[in-house]
């Protein structure tokens, strides 16, 4: 995919993305995944943002250049990745929530031996970033590159009537602004959750609430 493709706004890069394919080379084999479900983040006009209040070491990847990987670590348990847009310099990515299987469904079912379905093997942001090897070794890689071992292909531009849009999961800022998007009737898309209220701690520094997953 074409890094101009993705060097837009992440509203518009998100609407992209879904059809597009993200293939991974995984140490079971190469995993492929049609994408379904994602979510739009801005920079500092996004409380939900992980780079709403400052450049870190940990988000230094969302301000660019576009087309890269961001991965993180969530909850402790989980990695989520996100494809990284707009402009070099302005920080913005957005989230893969959920994809269909592709290819290969024997490697797919190796690195997902807990899925009941094969529908549910990339449903969730934690699965589809586990099916992928999607994790800290290739935090950063740039997915427009042929020979990466993760890479992002363009699909055809699904037609606007077939996405349907509405609030992101789990987050607890900026929660009226509809900037999840899916495939309309996609049996891979994941149920929609609300935030829930964690109890507060003491911590040094400022932070956003991050992304959902």
């Amino acid at each position: 995919m074409a890094r101009s493709e993705l060097a837009i706004d992440v509203l518009d890069a998100a609407h992209r993305l879904l059809g597009c394919t993200l293939e991974s080379d995984t140490c079971d084999g190469t995993v492929a995944v049609r994408l379904v479900e994602v979510e739009a983040y801005r920079g500092d006009d996004d409380p939900a943002s992980h780079c709403y209040r400052s450049r870190t070491p940990r988000n230094v990847v969302m301000w660019g250049p576009a087309g890269h990987l961001y991965t993180y670590f969530v909850y402790g348990m989980h990695f989520c990745a996100n494809v990284v847009c707009l402009t070099d310099g302005v920080a913005g990515a957005v989230l893969l929530r959920a994809g269909e299987v592709v290819s290969d469904l024997a490697v797919a079912r190796v690195r997902r031996p807990s899925a009941r379905r094969d529908v549910d093997l990339a449903k969730g942001p934690a699965r589809l970033a586990t099916l992928l090897g999607l994790d800290r070794t290739v935090n950063g890689v740039d997915l427009t590159e042929p020979v990466s071992p993760v890479r992002l292909l363009a699909g055809v531009r699904v037609p606007d009537g077939c996405v349907r849009s509405g609030p992101r999961v789990g987050v607890a800022a900026a929660v009226d602004r509809p900037w999840r998007f899916w495939l309309d009737g996609s049996p891979a898309v994941s149920p929609y959750r609300a935030a829930v209220a964690r109890p507060k701690r003491n911590r040094v520094g400022g932070g956003a609430a991050g992304f959902g997953s």
